[in-house]
């Protein structure tokens, strides 16, 4: 059996996906708790619990401000480069690490270094006692 790997698309996905775990780190530096995500082209988001402490979320400028923070802490972790890692514990789970900043268990794509600067993220959404940040990303070996 022969299987044939698209690199552009593999490419793409593992940029949404390595994105989505430095959102995650942000998001919980924060104080925020992830309690679900998905990174497909065109759906990619993560969602966390709505703290009570910030009631900045309660209404749009604030949730805005909650935005251009957390723009601007990726917008810093993309610059710093992280090296992105992979190594397996002892009971066989795959823990995956962005530098210093982040470890999580995951049996996902990842891509190695090089996120592009341009991780999209549009306004944050607040519902149902979910924050659900949508975003975007690509690699640069794929420009």
């Amino acid at each position: 059996m022969r299987a044939r790997i698209d690199l552009e698309v593999r490419t793409a996905h593992a940029a949404l996906h390595t994105a989505g775990h430095l959102i995650e780190a942000v998001g919980r530096a924060k104080g925020w708790e992830m309690v679900a995500s998905n990174h497909f082209p065109g759906q990619a988001r993560i969602e966390f619990q709505v703290p009570e402490a910030d009631a900045r979320l309660a209404d749009p400028e604030g949730r805005e401000a909650v935005t251009a923070e957390l723009r601007a802490a990726v917008a810093t972790a993309v610059a710093d480069d992280l090296p992105v890692t992979a190594r397996y514990l002892p009971d066989g789970r795959r823990v995956v690490s962005l530098g210093a900043l982040h470890s999580a268990p995951c049996g996902g794509m990842c891509a190695g270094s090089g996120i592009s600067p341009m991780v999209a993220l549009p306004t944050l959404k607040v519902r149902k006692g979910r924050i659900r940040v949508s975003y975007s990303a690509t690699h640069r070996s794929s420009r």
